[in-house]
């Protein structure tokens, strides 16, 4: 099934929840909507559920406009943060519940149940009631819920914040596993950039109710469009500092106290023509200590991950993160050298805050 949202609005009085808004999602694709608190995902999803009405715009599932359409009546399948089980009722009885409303027939309520419950891993559990469960076992739930009267399209109001880190990776990967083998057009909300990335087809970011982009996890990482976006999209954040790009003897030098770092001819020339300092973006994997870096500063800090460390190191007064190898082993307070990957670095109007590469 095909949504598609056009210049869509929603208003509470004098604040904007989300605002011209246009979105085009395909048959059976993944889409996560992306962004901090307060930047409109959640009121687009509850609006495409039909429990707000928009203030402006039109919403088509396919061919069929549903503004008005009641939220029974759209055939979409929505799993909670909460769950939002029935506490009295079986696994079963809660499975069961949009059928029953449906006045499914009790034999096909049993079949369907059953057959989706099997694909969640939880047919051995239908007699027990939610307080029996675990996290992940109630979240099973109410994604067989949402499954069982066969959606035209399931809607994830960020389903997996409850749940441990642990937890969180299987279900991810199994709901993703399940989205593609069912082809449902899903729409899933999340604060958390990771789970966008390794989850959907495309991701749209919003910020302030406003899309700030809309493409591939891979895009929206390599060519961001907009400072917003570079600094959102990916873990640690992009690292941001004012510089002013000149030219010189055909060779291009992103400049600021205590740097000055070559830049390709590819990216420096738009820069080069701003009129004005500039953003440089790199991110933290695209800087590396070595003997023959060429700017120099002492590290900070250094925050162990396990597999690398967080290295926080300070050139002047700027500050730059980057990973390194644990066997490293860097202490605060330690002279460095670091080289950046100019190759890789973004570079962003500090007016418009869009991107002098990518337009």
């Amino acid at each position: 099934m095909k949504v598609t949202i056009d210049n869509l609005s929603k208003k509470f009085g004098d604040v904007v929840g989300v605002e011209n808004l246009t979105l085009h999602i395909e048959d059976g694709e993944f889409v996560a909507f992306l962004g901090p608190s307060g930047c409109g995902k959640t009121t687009t999803l509850l609006t495409l559920a039909g429990i707000y009405k928009p203030t402006d715009g039109v919403i088509q599932f396919g061919e069929r406009v549903v503004n008005t359409v009641q939220p029974k009546d759209r055939n979409i399948g929505m799993v909670f943060q909460s769950y939002a089980l029935y506490p009295h009722m079986t696994v079963f009885q809660n499975i069961a519940y949009p059928l029953k409303l449906k006045k499914v027939s009790k034999a096909d309520q049993h079949d369907r149940v059953r057959q989706v419950a099997n694909v969640m891993g939880i047919g051995e559990l239908l007699d027990r009631r939610p307080g029996q469960l675990s996290g992940g076992q109630q979240q099973r739930v109410a994604l067989g819920r949402a499954l069982v009267k066969e959606p035209d399209v399931l809607l994830f109001d960020e389903p997996l914040s409850n749940l441990d880190a642990r937890l969180r990776l299987t279900m991810r990967g199994e709901i993703k596993h399940l989205q593609k083998d069912l082809g449902i057009t899903s729409i899933y909300v999340t604060h958390d950039q990771v789970e966008a990335m390794t989850m959907a087809d495309r991701i749209a970011v919003m910020s302030g109710g406003h899309l700030q982009a809309f493409d591939s996890p891979d895009e929206l990482y390599d060519r961001p469009k907009t400072q917003f976006v570079a600094g959102f999209v990916g873990n640690p954040p992009m690292n941001f500092v004012d510089v002013n790009v000149q030219a010189s003897n055909g060779r291009f030098f992103a400049e600021a106290e205590s740097l000055r770092l070559e830049v390709q001819e590819q990216r420096g020339a738009p820069p080069a023509s701003h009129d004005g300092p500039v953003v440089m973006g790199i991110r933290p994997e695209d800087i590396q200590i070595a003997s023959n870096g060429s700017v120099s500063g002492e590290i900070f800090v250094v925050e162990p991950l396990g597999r690398e460390d967080l290295i926080d190191v300070r050139v002047g007064r700027h500050s730059f993160l980057l990973l390194a190898d644990t066997e490293d082993r860097h202490q605060a307070g330690e002279r460095v050298s670091l080289a950046f990957d100019m190759e890789q670095a973004q570079f962003f109007d500090p007016e418009t805050e869009k991107s002098l590469l990518w337009q």
